[in-house]
């Protein structure tokens, strides 16, 4: 299990291209904010800015 100090170790990244093309595609499939964000390795509130300025809807947590 990762220490926190592991989980976020890449404070501010710009997103890149293929991360941005798996957020739109996880966001399409209705997966839960938490789960993007554990499958992208960025914080949730990393995913929810970027889905925000993308237009995007991401699922709420279930």
């Amino acid at each position: 299990m990762a220490k926190d100090s592991e989980r976020f170790e890449r404070h501010r990244q710009p997103w890149t291209p293929d991360e941005v093309q798996k957020l739109h595609q996880f966001a399409k499939k209705d997966m839960a904010l938490k789960a993007i964000a554990k499958a992208l390795k960025r914080s949730e509130e990393s995913v929810r800015d970027r889905a925000k300025a993308d237009g995007l809807t991401i699922a709420k947590l279930r």
